[in-house]
């Protein structure tokens, strides 16, 4: 069976490499060069993108921001999964607000703003700080603003004026306006969903960020209830998309309450994980859906801790010194900030977790790698 994913990057990648034992061939669309690649070699195909739509029994993607034109096309060859409305309710914040209301799934209050009095209008209503977010072309901590006392709220705005003013008649821009929330933790859940409705769901994720770039996840530490509560959110907007393939919905933890902070319609980084942790990685799991065969178990096997590689030439080789610890390097040229490869390590336990973290933090500076020391710390002391 063949496969294309419409983007190049490091998730189509290992999409790629989750499906080849599957017998499933994978060929990539890079967006930006307008060429159809091998997502691991990157030798370039001669076929262009309609005669890759043709040549492939599904289409997925790895990302959010994708060309309608392109989105309409692969819809039309109805071989396109999870489908084009739940790509564009990920790649817009004020349609993902309005999916969760119909789903009703909590998130923080917010407002739709368009023009300077819908500003004026949410600053009252939800006061300062407020959190302000482009609805479109937003990732990674870009395209947001925090708006707190003593801010120049005319310099703000102008910056806003300036993105909405670069949208269309046909593609209008839009920022969201949000009640700042004082939250505990950031956890997200993965799941899947298979063409006949089933839906199989990984353990919770706690996510640490640093500068809005996700930089280490944990799973094996969440009680059953909060598992629950993302496990019903999850099934709620999964079966509202009519949703094949991997979703990953990420939350606000408040004192146990669960707020969905934002949806990714896509395999997530969060769930890299998946791996080495479960038998049936997030990535075999989204090849299977796509590809109408059974979905594989997503039980925890071993409490597992993924540490991101952020615009480093390589991965320290001392990091294999380590037991359980796996290297996965995504083959891109080095830059600041960019995701270029993941290490995953694995325990029975979480204290034994906390002292191989520990020795990972050894060799991988605070600096480069936050939050390993004290996550290593704090896990031996539970």
């Amino acid at each position: 069976m063949n496969v294309l994913v419409l983007g190049a990057g490091q998730l189509a990648r290992m999409m790629s490499l989750a499906g080849t034992p599957l017998n499933l061939v994978t060929l990539a669309y890079d967006v930006g060069s307008d060429s159809i690649i091998d997502p691991v070699s990157f030798a370039k195909s001669e076929m262009g993108l309609k005669q890759a739509i043709a040549w492939a029994d599904s289409i997925t993607a790895e990302f959010e921001h994708i060309p309608h034109n392109v989105l309409e096309v692969c819809e039309q060859s109805k071989k396109f999964y999870p489908g084009s409305r739940a790509i564009q309710v990920g790649g817009d914040r004020a349609k993902e607000k309005a999916l969760l209301d119909n789903a009703e799934v909590k998130s923080a209050p917010y407002a739709i703003v368009t023009e300077k009095q819908h500003f004026l209008d949410a600053l009252a209503s939800f006061g300062r700080p407020m959190v302000v977010k482009t609805c479109q072309a937003g990732y990674d901590g870009k395209g947001q603003w925090r708006v707190k006392e003593g801010d120049d709220i005319e310099k703000i705005w102008s910056e806003m004026a300036e993105f909405l003013a670069r949208g269309t008649d046909t593609k209008p821009h839009a920022i969201l306006a949000e009640k700042m929330i004082r939250f505990d933790r950031e956890v997200s859940i993965i799941g899947v969903r298979s063409k006949s409705g089933e839906v199989s769901i990984y353990p919770l994720t706690e996510n640490q960020h640093t500068n809005g770039v996700l930089t280490l996840s944990i799973a094996g530490k969440e009680k059953a209830t909060i598992q629950t509560q993302a496990e019903n959110a999850f099934t709620k907007i999964a079966n509202a998309l009519d949703y094949v393939g991997v979703l990953a919905v990420e939350f606000f933890d408040v004192q146990g309450e669960l707020l969905v902070n934002e949806i990714a319609p896509r395999v997530h980084n969060s769930g890299h994980w998946t791996q080495q942790g479960c038998h049936v990685s997030q990535f075999e799991n989204h090849m299977r859906a796509i590809a109408g065969l059974p979905l594989g178990s997503t039980k925890l096997l071993r409490k597992t801790a993924m540490i991101n590689v952020l615009g480093e030439a390589a991965i320290p080789v001392e990091v294999l010194t380590v037991s359980d610890v796996t290297s996965h390097w995504y083959g891109k040229a080095a830059k600041p900030g960019r995701k270029m490869g993941h290490i995953n390590v694995s325990a029975d336990t979480l204290h034994e977790l906390g002292e191989k973290l520990a020795l990972l933090a050894e060799v991988l500076p605070e600096e480069i790698y936050p939050g390993v020391l004290s996550t290593a710390k704090s896990l031996i002391l539970n």
